[in-house]
C-alpha cells in the first residue's frame, strides 16, 4: 500500500477520537444536580414585605451544570461567593462560601421537604461551637426566601443570622 494511503487511512481512523475529545463534556444531568436550580438567576434580596433590599444576588449555573455560582453585592458594600455542587460520591449538597471580608463557610446537606438545607458546625466567639442551619425555600410566587438561623447551646435557642426573599430582577 503506497505511503501516502497509509497517511489517509491513518488520519480517517483518528477523526472519531478528535470528535470524541471535541465534544462537550457530559455534565451533571442526574436529578440530584438539578435540585438547586431554583435559586439560579439575577436577584434583588428584600426584607419580607418586598422593602427593605439586603443586597443582590447573581447565581449561575456553571461547568456543564456541576455547579451553582453565588455573586452577592450587599447594599453596606461587602461582596461574596458561593460555590454549590451535589457531590455525588458523598450524596450531599455542599456550599463553600467566601465573603470579601474574609469569612468563609462550608456546609453541607440536601433537600428537605421542598427546600434546600445545608448546614455547619463553626467555633462560636465564646469559644464553644455555633451550629448553622440555612434553608432556601422556593415561594409560590416565584421568589426564594433564604432563611438561616445558628444555635450555640445545642439547639435550645436559636438566632435568626439571615431572612431574605430573593425578587427576580
Amino acid at each position: 500500500m503506497p505511503r501516502s494511503v497509509r497517511y489517509v487511512l491513518f488520519a480517517l481512523a483518528l477523526v472519531p477520537a478528535v470528535l470524541q475529545a471535541q465534544q462537550a463534556p457530559p455534565g451533571c444531568r442526574a436529578p440530584e444536580h438539578r435540585q438547586f436550580d431554583f435559586w439560579v438567576g439575577d436577584w434583588e434580596v428584600t426584607d419580607s414585605a418586598g422593602r427593605v433590599v439586603y443586597g443582590t444576588n447573581n447565581v449561575t449555573l456553571e461547568e456543564s451544570g456541576c455547579v451553582v455560582h453565588e455573586h452577592w453585592t450587599g447594599s453596606r458594600g461587602g461582596t461574596g461567593q458561593s460555590f454549590n455542587y451535589w457531590d455525588a460520591a458523598r450524596k450531599v449538597w455542599q456550599q463553600d462560601w467566601v465573603a470579601s471580608g474574609g469569612t468563609n463557610l462550608h456546609l453541607t446537606g440536601g433537600m428537605q421537604e421542598g427546600a434546600m438545607v445545608l448546614e455547619a458546625d463553626t467555633p462560636a466567639p465564646n469559644g464553644g461551637m455555633a451550629h448553622h442551619k440555612a434553608m432556601w425555600i422556593p415561594q409560590a410566587d416565584g421568589r426564594v426566601r433564604q432563611y438561616w438561623r445558628q444555635t450555640t447551646d445545642g439547639g435550645k435557642s436559636w438566632t435568626v443570622v439571615f431572612d431574605g426573599y430573593y425578587r427576580k430582577k
